[in-house]
């Protein structure tokens, strides 16, 4: 399941934004730790998507990827 979702992000030098908090509905929750970081891109629609295994700051482990044709964060459960 995908869910769109708000993120506190940090962008560096290069542009490249790094997840700082991510906001589920009323409740933030800090990211402790990146685990994890990958790019995936696809040919057939030129779309890439950065992804992150994160560690919250309540204890949980998190995927999170920023679409970047939508300019937007989303949540894989």
């Amino acid at each position: 399941m995908i869910k769109k979702i708000e993120v506190i992000a940090y962008s560096g030098y290069q542009g490249e934004e790094t997840p700082r908090a991510m906001i589920f509905g009323d409740e933030k929750i800090e990211v402790a730790e990146i685990l994890k970081m990958w790019v995936e891109e696809r040919l057939e629609d030129r779309s890439r998507k950065r992804f992150f295994k994160v560690k919250g700051s309540n204890g949980r482990t998190y995927e999170i990827y920023y679409d970047e044709t939508v300019m937007e964060w989303f949540h894989r459960a």
